[in-house]
């Protein structure tokens, strides 16, 4: 299994253990563990059930080799992809990056080598075959494909889909950090549920995103125009 590191495999369940929720999986004539901790949140897995697993790590153990395996790794994701996209195997559409939060969402990242493919609807497939194929093997995980780009402030943005991005002010390059400005009425959907979208989009990125709406911008400049007038009128006394 050492060759086979980063590649997903088909497994069968053998049992689950009922205290601890641990799974012990067959993958051909090899045993592995899948830790309650690296299955999809909600998921019930059977006996005799066929599941797609990752295989992140082989490690030494008093007992022999053990292999970690994985659901929630976002290994898995990216490996479904490649497998169930031609473009992708042939080399056409690069994923740059996969951020997820296993069983409920995850972001991916790609572009395209040739203008005339489009990367995202690849990825998505004639009538969202080829992401509905994904998002079943994961229990209906919800998957936001958006489109890479070199330009941070443009990443950024296409990054917090759904939502709509006014503008992208890059505060420190360095420390990558960022200010972004969105319509007030999507300010919660750039935020997302228990801040979902912005922290899967900062994964995405590898940018910290402060994300302020339109009216707080506002305020803030109105502010610094009235603090600015204040210090004239002080020097001029």
């Amino acid at each position: 299994f050492q060759n086979r590191l980063g590649e997903i495999a088909t497994a069968t369940v053998e049992r689950i253990d009922p205290r601890s929720g641990i799974a012990t999986i067959r993958i051909g004539k090899s045993e592995a563990m899948l830790p309650k901790s690296e299955q999809l949140p909600g998921e019930e897995l059977k006996s005799g059930q066929l599941i797609k697993v990752y295989i992140s790590d082989v490690k030494e153990t008093t007992r022999g080799p053990s292999i970690i395996i994985s659901r929630a790794h976002s290994g898995l994701v990216k490996r479904l992809f490649e497998q169930e996209v031609p473009e992708i195997s042939e080399g056409i559409v690069t994923i740059h990056s996969v951020s997820r939060e296993a069983g409920i969402r995850t972001k991916m990242a790609v572009s395209s080598t040739d203008e005339n493919v489009d990367p995202i609807g690849s990825c998505i497939g004639q009538r969202g075959a080829r992401v509905n194929n994904i998002v079943e093997v994961l229990g209906g995980e919800k998957i936001d494909i958006v489109k890479y780009s070199e330009d941070p402030a443009q990443f950024i943005a296409a990054a917090l889909a759904p939502a709509n991005v006014l503008g992208v002010e890059i505060i420190d390059a360095d420390e990558k950090k960022c200010q972004v400005t969105v319509p007030d009425h999507q300010l919660s959907l750039a935020i997302g549920n228990k801040g979902q979208n912005a922290r899967l989009a900062a994964k995405l990125t590898g940018w910290k995103i402060d994300i302020k709406s339109q009216s707080q911008i506002d305020e803030q400049m109105l502010a610094m125009e009235q603090d600015g007038a204040a210090a004239e009128e002080g020097q001029i006394d």
